[in-house]
This record gives structure tokens, sequence and C-alpha cells, in this order.
């Protein structure tokens, strides 16, 4: 069997984005921090779409804001002890898409930097957090169809509950990956209950 790829570092500067990682902070949906430290890493082919995923923005007047990228063992262990919730937290006995390297959490920001307005935070576990809400204002909607073009262009496709989540088609081919596997730079991240 080959070895897994390599992930590739994604920064603001390399890759003209915003990245605000959601669990790298308390500010998240599980009240504390997951990762120790906010690095961003994705699979190569998902970087070489998440590339043409700036292009788009930027040809509509935004900015992707990164939001989560590779995620961890441990980390989807964390997420998964928090909320077991199969509709919205893959279950790490099957593999997240974030593990794979292959998933992207976004949303669109504008020039002055702020988030455009999607109805929801990210890690919103109801029905309005799904990509065609009909309850929301339609600014809101065109939005998410705005963040829809942009992603689909760059040869992602989106989950339909979670207006921030994307991923590579077949991302279940994808190999899981683990902390082993990154680079040495990598995010170090807390066991569950630590």
């Amino acid at each position: 069997m080959s070895e897994p790829p390599r992930l590739v570092a994604i920064t603001e500067h390399s890759h003209d984005v915003l990245i605000d990682l959601v669990y790298a902070s308390a500010n998240n949906f599980t009240g504390r921090v997951i990762y120790r430290h906010g690095r961003c890493f994705l699979h190569p082919q998902a970087e070489s779409s998440l590339r043409r995923a700036v292009l788009a923005a930027r040809g509509l007047g935004f900015r992707l804001k990164i939001l989560d990228a590779f995620r961890p063992q441990a980390a989807q262990e964390a997420l998964w002890a928090a909320a077991p919730n199969p509709d919205y937290i893959a279950d790490p006995k099957k593999g997240s898409n974030h593990t794979r390297g292959v998933a992207v959490d976004l949303t669109l920001a504008g020039a002055d930097g702020q988030a455009l307005d999607m109805g929801t935070p990210v890690d919103t576990m109801t029905a309005a957090s799904h990509h065609f809400h009909a309850g929301h204002a339609a600014a809101v909607q065109v939005n998410r169809m705005r963040l829809l073009t942009v992603m689909l262009e760059a040869g992602f496709v989106h989950h339909p509950r979670e207006w921030w989540h994307y991923q590579l088609p077949g991302a279940d081919q994808f190999p899981l990956m683990d902390s082993p596997d990154l680079p040495a730079d990598a995010p170090e991240v807390t066991a569950p209950g630590g």
C-alpha cells in the first residue's frame, strides 16, 4: 500500500485566504479549545481545488475565510464526544473527511474581512444550517449561493446539512490520516476531556 500524501500547509499569505480555525479557540460549539495551534492543512488535491476557489471568490469580489480543514483523529474524537450526532459530526470509528484532509469548512468575507451573513454560525446543528433552508432572508440565500457557486466551480461538493462544509467528490475513497502524517509544524490536539 502506498504512503499517504503529505498534507499541504495553508496560510493567509501563501493562499490569499483568511484563516480563523474555530477549534483553535473555545469559541466553538464545544466551548473548549480542540487544537492547541491554529495551523491549517489540506490534502494536495483539496489544496489545488482551494486555489481555484480563491480565484473564483476573488472574481466575485470576496475572499475565503477558512474555519476548519484537516482534523486529526483525536480532534474528531473530541468533537464526537461533545456531540455524537451523525447528522452533523462523523463518527470517528468510520472516519471524517476532515481526517482525510479533503474537507474544508469555510465562508465568504467581504473586502473588509468581515464574514458574510450566512444565517447561522458554523456548526449550528439544526435545520437552519441546511444549505437550502427556506426560512432565511433572501440576502442569506444569496450569500449561501455565492459560496456554493465558488466551491462547485472549484471542484468541491457541498454537504446538504452544513452550508459551510465542502469536500472533494468521492471523499471517502481517500485514506484517513493522523498526526504522524503531518508536517513537523502540525497542530497539536487535546484529548477528549483534556
